[in-house]
């Protein structure tokens, strides 16, 4: 069975037989932190239709200064520790604080700041725990073995996203909501020795790394670091720029289809986000399987990062002509599904060509503030155009395909920037 696996990821993946540990080892990471992941989504999604589009907004804005204030210090944490201690620290962090958040709800009878409180750290740790991975996966693999590789990754984490809404749908009525973040504080936990074989594994095999890979290495750099490099680099603001404009496509539906949600009880509402979540991440694997590889093998880095926007655009023009919820979920599936098996690979793979300091530094600045930042300009501006000019879908969704379009031409400059300048290491 061993070896049919591996001949099976040799043929899908194009895995050389010195990668397969290596691979491997990745594969089982990213699956298990989205299983995590993906038993907390659909905990934290139900509890934002207890709360009103302005509340939720204040929430998403009160989201974009932590990240902030979190990133300065992780920025200070990475010029003073090893990549060593550094990744499995962060998933050992992680899996303290939801282990705090669950006594926290025996020791409050009042569980709404609690509630609200999780909603803020789950969306932070929505974001930095990938960006982490990603991270470790772009120092580790060069550009060459990223365009073969890491369509397997973005498969584990289909994977694992398609797992982890098993969890809340069988046990969130009998094991109760609350209980549910210990088994996501184990599951981080258990990362940790799957982490610290991947370091060794990677340091011993030359041939696997991106030939400048040692685990104890201390970055160096200041404060600021992250944040000053990415406003200095017109490559870098490319990315932001993509990020941004990927976060408005999502805020815009989310908070659509957290309003038609309102009517239902919590409960049901985990139940239909992990229902979503499970269609979603179906799709995601099956796409990673059979196309991101062969996409980014066969065709250019720009036609990867803009075949979903450029899908999206033509989506949002749909929703503009005839507004309806069913338009508005298969517009959901094809950017989020889209996103993980081919998009989300795709700008990971333009971290294979930058330097250290930039991946741990500058690259969870995009990931986490840009992207919160884009959620706090969305959800406003959302808000505004629904609320205070008082448009409605189509509209709106106009508006929205635009930015689509934006998106789309963005991936494209960024691709061929990459290149043109990152050639391929040997």
């Amino acid at each position: 069975m061993f070896n049919a696996f591996r001949q099976l990821t040799g043929r899908l993946f194009q895995v050389e037989r010195h990668e397969f540990a290596a691979a491997g080892l990745s594969f089982l990471f990213v699956l298990t932190l989205m299983v995590a992941y993906y038993l907390l989504r659909p905990v934290r999604d139900a509890m934002a239709s207890d709360w009103s589009d302005t509340e939720l907004s204040w929430l998403w804005t009160l989201n974009f200064f932590l990240s902030v204030t979190l990133l300065l210090l992780y920025g200070q944490v990475v010029a003073r520790t090893g990549v060593r201690k550094l990744v499995p620290g962060v998933y050992l962090f992680f899996s303290a604080s939801f282990l705090l958040f669950h006594l926290a709800t025996h020791w409050l009878e009042d569980t709404r700041l609690i509630d609200q409180s999780f909603y803020i750290w789950v969306s932070f740790f929505s974001l930095f725990h990938i960006s982490v991975f990603w991270s470790f996966m772009s120092d580790i693999y060069n550009s060459v073995q990223a365009k073969r590789l890491f369509g397997l990754f973005a498969a584990g984490a289909g994977i694992g996203a398609v797992l982890g809404p098993i969890v809340p749908l069988l046990l969130s009525t009998m094991f109760g909501v609350y209980n549910l973040l210990l088994i996501a504080a184990l599951l981080l936990l258990l990362i940790t020795p799957i982490i610290r074989f991947l370091q060794r594994t990677s340091a011993q095999a030359a041939a696997v790394t991106a030939g400048s890979y040692v685990p104890g290495d201390v970055i160096g750099g200041d404060f600021f670091d992250g944040f000053s490099r990415l406003l200095s680099d017109r490559f870098l603001l490319g990315i932001a720029l993509f990020v941004l404009l990927y976060t408005v496509m999502s805020s815009f539906v989310y908070f659509e289809l957290k309003n038609v949600m309102t009517e239902y009880e919590r409960a049901t509402r985990s139940h239909y986000w992990a229902m979503i979540d499970l269609v979603v991440n179906s799709l995601a694997i099956l796409t990673a399987l059979v196309a991101t590889s062969r996409l980014a093998t066969r065709f250019s880095l720009a036609f990867v990062l803009a075949l979903v926007p450029a899908l999206l655009v033509v989506g949002w023009l749909a929703v503009a002509i005839s507004p309806g919820l069913v338009l508005l979920i298969g517009l959901q599936i094809v950017r989020r599904a889209g996103n993980y098996a081919i998009t989300r690979p795709g700008r990971e793979m333009l971290f294979t060509g930058v330097t250290r300091n930039t991946r741990f530094k500058t690259k969870p600045v995009i990931d986490v503030v840009v992207y919160r930042g884009g959620d706090v300009l969305a959800g406003w501006s959302y808000t505004w155009l629904a609320q205070g000019v008082g448009l409605g879908l189509g509209a709106i969704a106009l508006v929205a395909a635009l930015l689509a379009l934006l998106w789309t031409l963005t991936g494209i400059v960024l691709g061929r920037v990459y290149e043109h300048h990152c050639p391929e290491n040997p």
